[in-house]
């Protein structure tokens, strides 16, 4: 293998787990996220003469698994939809903590959001990219990403309704027995 491949192949594997986690985010799924992801690396891998060293692996990666998420989503028009989570909710089972509750309520008001405000607030909330990389990645302007971060976070507000810092942590009736538990 030469040096460049060896270089590559480096890169592309530093970025594996965060490929992974906003294919997680997207789908929704592990197992069709794990395979996006595969087939993301596939194409990558095919494609690494089209890649430019030095440039940013991530963004490149995460464009092509993006594209490859509309292209199957093109081809899945289909199949069933569950928008309101009808379906997933007959099959959930209730966690037994709260921080599993919050996470699950959570997981369905960023599901209630356009594709474009989740993709934006997903790329720069929880993946890390700065504006400008995501405005690249989504193959739109600075101002529209910045945009649809605003709406998103607004609207997940709205969904949650969180209306300030009180609102996040432990209820009033659990909150003195988990001040207790942790007080040293």
């Amino acid at each position: 293998m030469e040096q460049g491949q060896t270089t590559f192949k480096r890169e592309l594997l530093a970025v594996l787990p965060s490929l992974r986690a906003f294919a997680i985010s997207l789908t929704g799924r592990h197992d069709q996220a794990d395979d996006l992801v595969q087939d993301t690396i596939m194409k990558a891998w095919a494609k690494q003469e089209q890649f430019e060293m030095g440039t940013n692996m991530k963004a490149w990666l995460f464009t092509i698994l993006r594209n490859e998420l509309y292209s199957k989503m093109r081809k899945r028009g289909r199949e069933v939809q569950d928008s309101d989570g009808i379906f997933t909710e007959n099959l959930a089972q209730h966690p037994s903590q709260y921080g599993s509750l919050d996470m699950q309520d959570f997981k369905k008001a960023l599901e209630k959001l356009p594709d474009e405000q989740r993709e934006a607030i997903i790329l720069v909330g929880a993946s890390g990219f700065s504006y400008e990389e995501a405005a690249e990645i989504c193959g739109c302007a600075l101002g529209t990403i910045k945009s649809r971060v605003n709406r998103a976070r607004q609207r997940l507000q709205e969904l949650l309704q969180v209306s300030g810092e009180s609102d996040y942590g432990p209820d009033s009736i659990s909150a003195p027995i988990t001040s207790r538990a942790f007080a040293s």
